[in-house]
């Protein structure tokens, strides 16, 4: 089980070099799939040996062999948290025997989420062409997988939570965004009820913090905009990996 857990990490590494890919481009309109990987300030393809994960990063000393323009800190950022993430979600899915194409759904639901989060800093934007497929294989992966949340509970929970959503948007545009009301919906299809207020509520507290936190410091003024999109993200994947203990220890309680 911890050799499968550190192979699927390490396929996270990969992967986050993927979504580096997907970060950069998405968002102003280009494939992800063509022209090849290429440094974007002076256009030079990349060699194989120049898109391993973080080690090449370390190798080239943080710069293009070519124009040593720097490469941001973001690239090795990304692949390491993909990775990290990719571990502790297959470690704790293995440990409870979940159905392995549960486990696929889930890594799935972890890379997706990362990449949002990240357009979303950068552009303030959720687009559509991610968080409408996860709300897709979230619905489709409740009524074809095995386990939680059922399909009923997915569609159900998809509709609550972006409902309650979609009339905060209506009453404060300024303050929340058609995205997150999708993004919403995605949880509540992906993780299912209560979990999706769980991860409503960690996201919620957390983007709180941090904005009081910059007010404090004066890195934000009243009422500037901030991106909510990676606080739900904090808060689904706290809710997908640690949610279901959180729940059996509170009705224990109770």
């Amino acid at each position: 089980m911890y050799l499968m857990s550190i192979t699927i990490g390490l396929l996270g590494l990969l992967i986050g070099s993927f979504l580096n890919v997907v970060i950069f481009r998405v968002p102003r309109g280009e494939s992800i799939v063509t022209p090849a990987s290429h440094c974007p300030v002076c256009g030079q393809a990349l060699r194989a040996w120049e898109l391993i994960p973080v080690l090449s990063f370390l190798v080239q000393k943080g710069q293009c062999r070519n124009c040593q323009a720097r490469i941001s800190w973001r690239y090795p950022v990304v692949e390491l948290l993909t990775g990290s993430l990719f571990f502790f979600t297959a470690s704790l899915s293995l440990s409870t025997e979940t159905n392995p194409a549960r486990l696929l759904l889930n890594l799935v639901f972890v890379a997706v989420l990362l990449a949002l989060s990240f357009i979303d800093l950068d552009t303030f934007r959720l687009p559509d062409v991610l968080t409408l497929p996860l709300l897709g294989i979230g619905l489709l992966g409740a009524f074809l997988i095995p386990g939680t949340p059922s399909g009923g509970e997915s569609v159900l929970s998809a509709l609550g939570a972006g409902g309650v959503f979609w009339g905060i948007a209506r009453v404060y545009p300024q303050g929340m965004g058609l995205g997150d009301v999708k993004l919403v919906a995605a949880l509540g299809a992906c993780l299912g009820f209560p979990a999706v207020f769980l991860a409503v509520f960690v996201g919620s507290f957390v983007g709180a913090l941090v904005g009081i936190l910059q007010l404090v410091m004066g890195r934000k003024r009243f009422r500037q905009q901030i991106p909510f999109g990676p606080y739900l993200a904090l808060g689904a994947i706290f809710a997908l990996l640690w949610g279901t203990r959180i729940f059996a220890w509170y009705w224990t309680q109770v």
